[in-house]
């Protein structure tokens, strides 16, 4: 698979990651020059996981994003569909208490309904077949007065560094792909940042699943955001 598409199928995605799983992490670094670790860190802000909560990361890959949820003593879930994503992640995070790796899709969650106080997904959004469909049963595993927090890559809105951004996307992580072992997976990384919806179009895509309380605040002018939304009472 070389062309990222937004009907994406999921087991070419799931193999895809699978490929990349134990360098997934730098895979990440190489793309935002190092503004991954940073993005992750607001979204640990933003969750804000208290001791008993129960919390939910979608995405998880490795769980690197679900360690600070468990430090901070809530019951983690580091949710993913790649196995092979899961099993580094097992490896690397031994030890960690208060954090499981399930295997799962985000289209269907092998979760009961409100089972979680909070649910995060970074950088994996863009990753489903359906958008809508995905928020929807993210919904589903969120008690009533719940959070989402949505951590995805965006496009700036300033027209100068939306260029920059565009260029990065379309030669920098080209001319990455040919040095790496797997170049499938920076081409569809940059195609689906390219066509995945700007900040204004993804709050409607949550008001439409259900959520409220929609909002956002850019990260690194816009190159990412983080998206908040509450499941109503």
């Amino acid at each position: 698979m070389t062309r990222a598409s937004l009907d994406k199928q999921p087991a070419d995605v799931a193999a895809m990651f699978d490929r990349t799983a134990d360098r997934y992490d730098l895979l990440n670094t190489l793309m935002t020059g190092g503004q991954d670790r940073r993005w992750r860190g607001e979204v640990v802000r933003a969750v804000a996981a208290r001791p008993g909560e129960r919390v939910l990361d979608l995405a998880a890959g490795t769980g690197t994003s679900s360690v600070p949820f468990a430090h901070a003593g809530a019951q983690t879930v580091a949710c993913d569909f790649s196995l092979g994503m899961l099993r580094v992640g097992t490896r690397r995070q031994a030890g960690v208490d208060r954090l499981a790796f399930v295997a799962g899709d985000a289209l269907k969650l092998p979760f009961a309904d409100g089972a979680f106080d909070a649910v995060t997904i970074s950088f994996g959004l863009r990753n489903v077949a359906d958008t809508v469909r995905a928020l929807r049963e993210m919904r589903r595993v969120t008690r009533p007065g719940g959070r989402l927090l949505v951590c995805e890559v965006s496009h700036p809105p300033n027209r100068v560094l939306a260029l920059g951004h565009k260029a990065h996307l379309k030669v920098g992580l080209p001319l990455l792909a040919r040095v790496s072992s797997n170049p499938d997976s920076y081409t569809y990384l940059a195609e689906s940042t390219l066509a995945w919806p700007d900040q204004p179009a993804l709050a409607a895509l949550l008001q439409e699943a259900g959520w409220t309380d929609v909002r956002w605040r850019d990260l690194t002018f816009g190159v990412a955001a983080l998206h908040h939304a509450t499941n109503p009472q």
